[in-house]
């Protein structure tokens, strides 16, 4: 029990690098399968990308109904048997014969690694003291950046240099070794009294959702559709600007924003409050996404990396933490909010290719990272209006006062 008192006990790291290898594998898949799907399906442009993209769909649906019901089910049998099925659905890639059956693999593959994420996102909640919160969920949210950093990175290395098969033999090793280290680490259960149970097992639509994050996941899906237009086009616009050679190294000065940033931007969220680190975070990726717009030279487009870093890298984690702070007394909902509010990035990465796609058809890139960099703006400014972190530890501190007071009755009429 005392070492679980320090944030850097063996769960919170075992947990933390089992979520690691699994945002990798899906980070090393998401950027190449679309080439893959050309050159040896001979899809078209379309259905490339709906390969790429029907893999989100599948997590949104992990999100919702695992989410909902990840209690019920158990953190424990969600995480497991999602990583045995992560495994059995990502060894399925070595036999697709035609997109049809390319299709169905990327939508249970996706829907397996939504199950997974799901349960590490509530699992780790479990191992951080409550007084290190925010920095606690930083360093854990660093797994993910550092996976959407060395992912795609890792991808295209390997098929420029081996092939696809290679690539799934390596991914199928690293999610055999995952899984393994998931059946070793002990998790916590949340105990759900008959009330919440019985709302768990409702099948209404509002309770697929926890509304009082519904907030910080449609900023998250704002800056999520941001976001996407570094994931989906800066390949295509590094081509046009004829700095292809750098491009590549974008998102290694990415990781290495956030790595050198998280420790201090979580400090700063337990310390000053969510204020001192969202601000920053919208600002960043506005200013990040505006260098992108005016970018000619290469120490130019590593500079927007830096500062895409400290926007949405360090959004993602923190919002992360603004969901936990709000069930903070209500654990068995945790599960039920964190999955809402990365359904919210999910949903915002997911539609963003085809909503900027669109746009790209009237306007140039630089225009279009224009459009993109105004998005954190808004958020900015609706976090402003709608968002009051006061309001929130309030109805904490009640709350509180309202179970402390309902536990010292129950021991009075005892």
């Amino acid at each position: 029990m005392e070492e679980e008192e320090h944030l850097f006990n063996k769960n919170f790291i075992s947990v933390t690098v089992i979520n690691f290898v699994v945002y990798l594998v899906y980070y090393l898949l998401i950027v190449i399968i679309a080439v893959i799907a050309q050159k040896h399906l001979h899809a078209s442009l379309a259905e490339a990308g709906l390969a790429s993209g029907i893999y989100i769909i599948g997590t949104l649906f992990a999100r919702l109904l695992i989410g909902k019901k990840l209690e019920i089910l158990g953190r424990k049998n969600v995480l497991r048997y999602g990583g045995l099925a992560y495994l059995i659905t990502t060894a399925a890639y070595l036999y697709m014969p035609n997109l049809a059956i390319l299709f169905a693999i990327r939508l249970l593959n996706g829907f397996c690694y939504g199950m997974v994420s799901t349960a590490t996102n509530a699992i780790v909640t479990e191992y951080i003291p409550f007084s290190k919160r925010g920095e606690g969920i930083n360093y854990y949210g660093l797994s993910t950046s550092l996976a959407a950093a060395f992912g795609p990175l890792i991808g295209l290395l390997l098929l420029t240099y081996t092939n696809f098969y290679t690539i799934i033999i390596i991914s199928i090793i690293l999610i055999v070794l995952s899984t393994l280290g998931s059946f070793i680490l002990p998790v916590k259960e949340i105990e759900v009294n008959p009330d919440h149970l019985a709302t768990m097992k409702s099948w209404k639509l509002n309770t697929f959702m926890e509304r009082k994050v519904l907030f910080i996941s449609f900023i998250g899906l704002l800056m999520g559709l941001a976001y996407s237009s570094v994931l989906s086009f800066l390949a295509s616009y590094a081509e046009a600007i004829h700095l292809v050679q750098v491009s590549s190294f974008f998102f290694l000065v990415y990781a290495g924003a956030v790595t050198l940033t998280r420790p201090m931007s979580g400090k700063m969220f337990d310390r000053f409050g969510e204020d001192s680190v969202m601000y920053p975070s919208y600002i960043f990726l506005t200013l990040g996404l505006f260098a992108l717009s005016f970018t000619t030279v290469g120490w130019q487009l590593l500079g927007s990396g830096v500062l895409v870093g400290l926007g949405y890298g360090t959004f993602m984690s923190n919002g992360q933490a603004v969901v936990l702070k709000t069930l903070r007394t209500e654990s068995h909902k945790i599960g039920l909010g964190l999955s809402t509010y990365f359904i919210g990035l999910d949903l915002g990465i997911g539609i963003g290719p085809y909503i900027l796609g669109e746009l790209k058809n009237f306007i140039s890139f630089q225009e279009m990272y224009l459009v993109a960099g105004i998005l954190p703006l808004v958020c900015a400014v609706l976090y402003k209006i709608y968002y009051n972190p006061s309001k929130v530890t309030k109805g904490i501190e009640q709350e509180i006062h309202h179970l402390t007071e309902h536990a010292q009755h129950g021991k009075v009429a005892k």
